[in-house]
Parts: C-alpha cells; sequence; structure tokens
C-alpha cells in the first residue's frame, strides 16, 4: 500500500490569474473539471500566499486535490493525492489522469500542460534511486530480497523485473545481475592483461569484480573488503554475479581479507609489497562544488597509498561517476594530476542498465 501522488501543471496567460476576479474565473473552470473526475469533492479553504494562491479540495473517500497559482509565470498545478491499497484498483488511474489533463487544458486554454503518473510515497518497497546528477527514477522493483544495516551502511537487495536482483547500498544503486558490463570495463575485458599478474581489490564486496578476474589466470588476487553484510548478501542472492568466491572466501589465487583496506595497504607499504593492478572499487567520484570534504579526503588517501604498492609499470583500476556529472570527473581528474610521482589516465564509458546512464571508468598508470 501507498499514498498515491499524482501532479499536473498548466501554463495559461498570466494575466487570467493576476487578479482575484480573473482568477475565480479561472477557479470555476478548474472545480467544473474536476466534478467529473473526483466527484463529490468538496471546497476546504484557499489562502493568499507570497507567490500566489492556493486552495484545496477533498472528497469524502479522502482524495485531496491542491491548486495553486503562480502569476509569475503564469502556472497553475494541480496535485492529487490518495491512499491506495495493493489490492485495491487505483482510484484515478492513468487514462483518467490524461483525460483530466485534457480536459482542464481545453477549459483552461492553457498554452501548455503537463501530466506525472502516480509517484508511490510510503510503501515499504520503495522503487525510487537516483541518478548521478540527483535525477529521479523510478525502477520495477517488485519486492525487497534482503536488508539489513550493517556498522557501515544500509544494505539492501531488490529484485527488478528487467535488471535482477539488484544491490543498493545507502539508497544508491550498485550492481545489478543485468550489470556484467560494469564490471568487463572496470577491468577492461579484452585490453588488459592479467593472466599471472599480482592484483589487489579495494572494496568490491558484491564480489562481481574478483570472480571475473579469476577466469583470466591470475597468479593472486587479494580482495579487500569492510562490511561483511554486503558479501553474506551478495553470496546469498547475486550468486550470478559472484559465483562462490564470497562463500569460499579464500582458493589457491585469491584471498578475501574482511578488514579496513587502508589498513591493509598500511602494512603491505611498510612490507614493500607491490601489485601489478590495484583496483579501486569503494565510492563514487562526489557531486560537490569543491573537491573539499570527508570523501575527497578519503578518495585522495586512498590514491596516494595505491600507488605506493603498484609496480612500476603497473595501474590503478577504478569507477567514477556519470557522463551527466563532468565537473566531478574534472575535479578528480585534477587530483589526479596532483600525484607525486604523476601519473596519465585513459578513461572508457559504458551505459550501465541497473544505472539508467553512461559511467565513466578510469586507468590510471605512472608517468606524465
Amino acid at each position: 500500500m501507498s499514498v498515491q501522488t499524482i501532479l499536473l501543471d498548466f501554463t495559461i496567460d498570466p494575466l487570467r490569474i493576476g487578479d482575484e476576479v480573473s482568477r475565480k474565473e479561472v477557479r470555476k473552470r478548474i472545480e467544473e473539471a474536476l466534478d467529473s473526475y473526483v466527484p463529490g469533492s468538496r471546497f476546504l479553504y484557499d489562502m493568499t500566499v507570497d507567490d500566489g494562491h492556493v486552495c484545496m479540495y477533498m472528497d469524502k473517500t479522502g482524495v485531496v486535490v491542491t491548486v495553486r497559482f503562480f502569476p509569475i509565470p503564469g502556472l497553475i498545478t494541480v496535485n492529487v493525492e490518495y491512499f491506495k491499497e495493493d489490492i485495491e484498483q487505483p482510484k484515478i488511474n492513468l487514462e483518467s489522469i490524461k483525460s483530466l489533463e485534457n480536459s482542464l487544458r481545453n477549459y483552461l486554454g492553457s498554452e501548455r500542460s503537463k501530466h506525472l503518473p502516480p509517484i508511490k510515497r510510503g510503501s515499504y518497497i520503495d522503487v525510487y534511486l537516483t541518478s548521478s546528477d540527483e535525477r529521479l527514477i523510478e525502477y520495477d522493483i517488485d519486492k525487497v530480497v534482503f536488508e539489513k544495516r550493517s556498522p557501515f551502511q544500509k544494505v539492501q537487495i531488490v529484485h527488478s523485473k528487467v535488471l535482477g536482483n539488484m544491490l543498493v547500498l545507502d539508497e544508491l544503486q550498485n550492481l545489478a545481475e543485468a550489470d556484467l558490463i560494469y564490471t568487463e570495463t572496470l577491468m577492461m575485458r579484452g585490453v588488459e592483461n592479467y593472466e599471472g599478474k599480482e592484483i589487489c581489490i579495494l572494496g568490491g564486496g558484491d564480489g562481481a569484480l574478483l570472480y571475473e578476474l579469476l577466469k583470466e589466470k591470475p597468479k593472486f588476487v587479494t580482495m579487500l573488503e569492510i562490511d561483511d553484510v554486503v558479501m553474506q548478501a551478495c553470496n546469498e542472492h547475486m550468486k550470478s554475479i559472484c559465483g562462490d568466491v564470497l562463500e569460499q572466501r579464500q582458493g589457491e589465487n585469491y584471498e578475501i581479507i574482511v578488514g579496513d583496506a587502508l589498513v591493509a595497504l598500511q602494512k603491505y607499504i611498510k612490507e614493500g609489497k607491490k601489485f601489478d593492478y590495484v583496483f579501486g572499487d569503494l565510492t563514487d567520484v562526489p557531486i560537490s562544488p569543491t573537491p573539499t570534504g570527508e570523501l575527497w579526503d578519503f578518495i585522495r588517501t586512498f590514491l596516494e597509498a595505491s600507488f605506493k604498492v603498484i609496480q612500476p609499470d603497473g595501474k590503478f583500476m577504478t569507477h567514477a561517476n556519470g557522463s551527466n556529472c563532468p565537473e566531478a570527473l574534472r575535479m578528480y581528474e585534477s587530483e589526479l594530476d596532483k600525484l607525486n610521482p604523476p601519473v596519465k589516465y585513459t578513461t572508457s564509458k559504458a551505459f550501465v542498465p541497473s544505472f539508467m546512464e553512461e559511467w565513466n571508468f578510469y586507468q590510471v598508470s605512472f608517468g606524465a
């Protein structure tokens, strides 16, 4: 069950709602149109506010309609809200929303109009996640498979009819069963040669990167993941992307170490241990006005530590953020340019199904 919120808006000549007499005529037309779609609705109150005027109506079943008038720029918004049990048919379906929009557009002589399908609020199954640049995306999620709050984050695995099971961390989509392209682009499959190489994965709790790297016959892969809850959840519900590596935790050519990756890196630095590849499979590049704050400090710390354990001809491989966030990508590149010894980098992109957008990846190596 959820609260359904339907949003409509209409643009008209600002003069038609700029004074009380004109606005009352427009309001009358809106009430006549609403009567066909929310029959029996009664007027509750109206109020003049700083940016215009607001009216509210309600019928006896609990459908609430809020109408707002914005004289500048001549905008009228209509919000319809009601409670819906899952077993019920919606009180107002998409066809009637379209009909209501058409009726109101005709009644108002609107220059333009727009309706949005119902936004579902308050349900245990949250179907909304956001893009990298904070646009709202509605998914076809039909059930929550796993949910637990670890000491580090909220861990969920939800099921999508199209994407399969999907790992969601702190309300952000991380990886779905349909996202092999993400892992293959991160590791640059077919471009990089991992056979006989020493590899370190920072993070990677879903197990997908480790699982795919092991197919490339590396000498040894060390994975450093702090959140055991993520690994338990993916091992149980996302075996199609991680196989049995999260269950075994150790094999003849790999080991998963549960703990702080930075602590392990500092230990490797002291020991003089070196890797051919280090994968930064931790946080995405932050969206922020400037490269400051805790997450940027986190990224800088791991970059500096990683290059202290990479062979002279080795590489640091990582994911960054969406192509819709060019400012964040430029700031990340600026941080790469500050590294000492100097580094050079190449980039790659892939459209990731569960992200519903193009994602960027970096391959960084020593040399100006």
